[in-house]
């Protein structure tokens, strides 16, 4: 009896033992991993940072965030010292593959003026033509347009100093890295921009079909 219960005490001493063991080892397994998605979250958005200011020394890039038809859309957007819009690299999008997708490199396209952004002067109003802007929409995904303009603006707002209407806020970055939060209002009036979609997923919609029926015709 007397071995059974010690060989009982031991096995349950074992368990506890690689349970430990198997704890710690995932607990390190996190750390890595997680210092690992940092350190790749920090390259990409260095990254970014040189890329939107093109050379420019005394340019300014600003991270802002805003959010889109699929949910957060943050952008990095450089400035020269005058204001004008050196470029933008999305760092992160959940927008419709195929449509709200094309904020990646829909403005700016250097051989469609009508929706390039690159090189104009900002001045915090941008905005879709169907609202009475200048710059054309993503064909099928004005929300997701709408979203993207915002956080230019936003961050124009940023780079002047001004207040900054943003979900989740903007940050500025210039060559000595400083960080700056704000904090501010959502896309569309302090309302979830999906909350309220109808009439315009009703418009893409139909763009998109009249989209699918000239590619037909022309098959």
């Amino acid at each position: 009896m007397e071995k059974l219960q010690s060989s009982f005490k031991n096995m349950v001493l074992s368990l506890v033992i690689i349970s430990m063991v198997a704890a710690g080892a995932l607990a390190g397994v996190y750390l890595l991993t997680l210092e690992n998605i940092e350190a790749q979250k920090k390259a990409k958005q260095e990254a970014a940072r040189l890329a939107v200011l093109a050379g420019h020394e005394d340019g300014t890039a600003i991270e802002t965030s805003v959010d889109g038809f699929g949910g957060p859309i943050r952008v990095m957007v450089g400035f020269d010292a005058e204001g004008n819009i050196l470029g933008y690299e999305i760092l992160e999008h959940q927008e419709t593959p195929g449509l709200g997708s094309h904020i990646i490199h829909w403005f700016k396209n250097a051989d469609k003026p009508g929706q390039n952004i690159i090189g104009r002067k900002a001045d915090g109003k941008f905005a879709v033509s169907k609202d009475g802007g200048d710059v054309d929409a993503i064909t099928a995904a004005t929300i997701s347009s709408r979203a993207f303009l915002k956080a230019i603006n936003q961050a124009y707002a940023e780079f002047k100093g001004g207040d900054v209407e943003a979900h989740t806020g903007a940050s500025q970055l210039n060559n000595e890295q400083e960080v700056v939060h704000i904090h501010g209002e959502r896309v569309e009036d302090n309302e979830d921009p999906r909350a309220a979609l109808d009439a315009e997923q009703l418009q893409d919609a139909k763009e998109m079909e009249q989209i699918m029926e000239r590619e037909v015709d022309h098959e």
